[in-house]
């Protein structure tokens, strides 16, 4: 295959990823969400949107503990990798005072986050652009932390990944990786909540991230698998949700669309057999 033929099917498999992930009526079911609430834009926060823009296991109560592990502070430039909605950005910016920048590759996330930025007034702490986590348009030594939430199995070359994220971090800078990892051999069944067929899927094994971020020169710092309390999660979640009658006015639903409950049914099972894990990992790029 030649360097045009590589360069098409890799654009291909961007846009097979975009659509996987762009829902048509987002930003009006959120603000149906919003009203249900009896919120309106003006007045909704950063926490009521929480439970629909923190897209990944564990949701805002995820984001906080693995969040905490980058030390961010007010001063800090954070790069946010396939920040979807924005959710995450926006709770880093609202809490620890710092700048972020989020990057997605699904233009309906960006500017739907965009506007929920603006919701809560916070446009000028975080910024949200449409681009590719492989070739990222931004400066060397640019950042002082960044991370990414449940991204890594959409992206087949980590070690590609880690290489860009380490040019654009300044020494010292911390690199965080909360991902869905294979720890199993158990078939996965799809659709899953990142991809709708087996070919879809570029989920690694925690060896996989570790040899892409020795190769990119980052130290391993913490790891954790995250099993555990992703269960127990799915279990209060189930029990809110029956005790309700159904989902909440906001939730993973909405980004998901009509298939939302067999894609978090087939999760909850490869989490429950041990194929899939939440798995948290800080990195650090030398001094």
């Amino acid at each position: 295959m030649n360097a045009t033929e590589n360069s098409r099917g890799a654009r291909a498999e961007r846009e097979d990823i975009a659509d996987h992930y762009t829902r048509a009526g987002l930003l009006a079911a959120i603000e149906d969400g919003v009203a249900t609430l009896g919120k309106t834009p003006a007045s909704v926060s950063v926490e009521d949107l929480a439970p629909v823009d923190e897209f990944h296991v564990g949701g805002r109560e995820a984001s906080e503990a693995f969040l905490d592990q980058l030390g961010l502070t007010p001063s800090d430039r954070v790069l946010d990798i396939g920040c979807g909605l924005g959710g995450s950005a926006r709770f880093a910016a609202t809490r620890d005072g710092c700048h972020v920048t989020g990057l997605d590759l699904t233009h309906g996330f960006v500017s739907t986050g965009r506007t929920l930025c603006d919701w809560v007034g916070l446009g000028d702490r975080v910024s949200l652009q449409q681009g590719n986590a492989l070739t990222m348009p931004f400066e060397a030594d640019a950042f002082d932390a960044a991370y990414m939430l449940h991204v890594g199995m959409n992206i087949a070359d980590k070690p590609a990944l880690c290489a860009a994220v380490h040019r654009l971090l300044r020494p010292g800078g911390r690199f965080g990786i909360y991902d869905l990892m294979r720890t199993g051999e158990e078939p996965l069944q799809y659709p899953l909540p990142w991809a709708s067929l087996a070919a879809q899927s570029r989920v690694g094994t925690p060896s996989d991230y570790r040899a892409a971020m020795a190769a990119a020169r980052f130290t391993l710092v913490a790891e954790r698998n995250r099993r555990d309390f992703a269960l127990d999660f799915f279990a209060r979640l189930r029990a809110r949700t029956a005790a309700a009658g159904g989902p909440g006015p906001l939730g993973p639903h909405l980004v998901m669309g009509d298939t939302a409950s067999i894609r978090l049914r087939h999760l909850v099972d490869a989490i429950a057999n041990s194929s899939l894990a939440p798995v948290e990992m800080i990195a650090e790029k030398a001094q």
